[in-house]
C-alpha cells in the first residue's frame, strides 16, 4: 500500500470518527434531558430568585419530563453560588438562577482592586424571566406623604435620615443609592444580612425606610404598615398603580429592576443553549407559571438568550455608574 493510499485511508476514518462523534453529540443535545437537572439559586431560600427559581423548574419539568432540582449554595453576595455554576461541566446539567449581583459584586470587587472569583463572562445568558422594579418605602405612621415631602425633608437635613438595606452594593442598596444621587441629597445607609432584617428595622422603627420588590411589600402595604412613595420602573407597578416612578417624578435615570435571569456555563455548545433556551421558552407560557408569577404579582418579562444580552449591557452601565459614585463601603 503506498503512502498516499494510507494517508486517505486514515483520513476517511479520522472523518468517519468525527462524523460520529457530531452524530452522537447531536443526538445527546436532541433527546436532552436525560437525566435531572440542577438549577442553582445562590442565595437563601425565600427570595425573588429562589421564588421564581422554583416556578420555572416546576414548569420545565413538564416541558422536559426530568426533574430541575433546585440548589441553595448562598453566601458572598452570590458568588459562592455563581462560582460553583461556573465550575460545573458545561453540559446543561447545572444551569443558575440569579440576578443583578452577577453584575454588582464583581463591579465591587475590581474598585477595591480584589479579582472577582466569577462575573457573567463566565455564563452564557439564557433567559430573562421577570423583571420588577424596587418600591421605596417608609413606615405608614412617618411624616412624608410623598416622595417630594421626604426629599424636601432629607434636603433640610442631610446626612439625618436612615435607611436599611440588605447589604452593600445590594439589590437595595444600589437602587435608593440611584434615588438619592438623582433627588441631590443624602441619607444615612445602615446596611442589614438580608431584606427580610432591613424590612424588620422599617416596621420596628429602627430606621426610616428601605425598599424592596412589590410582590413582597405590597401586603404590608395594602394592610397600612408601610407607605410606598416612589418606584424604580419605567412604568408604574400593576399591584401598587397609584404609586408613581421616580421617572414620572422627573428622576430620568432612575431605573432599576430586581431580575431574575437564568444562564449556563459559557463553554456549552451552541446548539446545546439554544436546546436549552427553546425549553425555557415553553415553560414561562405554561398557564401553571403564568398564573403563579400573576398571583405573586411578579410580572414575567421573558426575553430569549440575545434580548437578554443586550438588557444585561444597558443594566450593567446603570449599576456600574451606581457603584462608582457610591465608592469603597467596608
Amino acid at each position: 500500500m503506498t503512502t498516499v493510499n494510507l494517508f486517505f485511508r486514515r483520513s476517511l476514518v479520522l472523518i468517519a470518527a468525527l462524523s460520529l462523534c457530531a452524530g452522537w453529540a447531536q443526538a445527546q443535545q436532541a433527546s436532552y434531558p436525560t437525566k435531572p437537572v440542577n438549577l442553582i439559586v445562590p442565595f437563601p431560600p425565600g427570595g425573588a430568585v429562589d421564588q421564581t427559581g422554583r416556578a420555572i423548574a416546576q414548569s420545565l419539568f413538564k416541558i422536559w419530563q426530568q426533574p430541575v432540582v433546585i440548589t441553595t449554595r448562598a453566601g458572598a453576595g452570590g458568588s459562592v453560588g455563581m462560582a460553583a455554576a461556573a465550575a460545573a461541566p458545561a453540559d446543561g446539567y447545572t444551569l443558575l438562577a440569579t440576578h443583578p449581583s452577577i453584575i454588582a459584586v464583581p463591579e465591587a470587587e475590581r474598585m477595591f482592586g480584589r479579582t472577582p472569583p466569577v462575573d457573567r463572562s463566565n455564563f452564557a445568558p439564557l433567559a430573562l424571566v421577570v423583571a420588577d422594579p424596587l418600591v421605596f418605602v417608609v413606615k405608614a405612621n412617618a411624616p412624608w406623604k410623598t416622595y417630594e415631602e421626604f426629599v424636601a425633608d432629607a434636603r433640610k437635613n442631610p446626612d439625618t435620615i436612615a435607611y436599611s438595606s440588605s447589604g452593600a452594593y445590594s439589590a437595595v442598596h444600589l437602587p435608593i443609592e440611584m434615588l438619592t444621587h438623582a433627588a441631590n441629597i443624602k441619607l444615612r445607609h445602615i446596611p442589614y444580612s438580608g431584606g427580610g432584617p432591613a424590612l424588620t428595622a422599617v416596621l420596628g422603627g429602627v430606621v426610616a425606610a428601605t425598599a424592596g420588590a412589590p410582590a413582597v411589600l405590597a401586603p404590608q402595604i395594602k394592610a397600612g404598615e408601610l407607605r410606598a412613595l416612589v418606584t424604580t420602573g419605567v412604568k408604574r407597578h400593576q399591584l401598587l398603580p397609584d404609586v408613581p416612578t421616580a421617572i414620572e417624578l422627573g428622576y430620568k435615570d432612575v431605573e432599576f429592576y430586581l431580575w431574575v435571569g437564568l444562564f449556563a456555563p459559557v463553554k456549552a455548545e451552541d446548539s446545546l443553549v439554544q436546546t436549552i433556551r427553546r425549553g425555557i421558552g415553553r415553560a414561562v407560557q405554561e398557564p401553571e407559571f403564568v398564573q403563579y408569577m400573576g398571583k405573586i404579582g411578579s410580572p414575567i418579562d421573558y426575553r430569549d438568550g440575545p434580548a437578554f444580552a443586550a438588557f444585561l449591557n444597558k443594566d450593567a452601565e446603570r449599576i456600574s455608574a451606581a457603584i462608582k459614585r457610591i465608592g469603597k463601603v467596608d
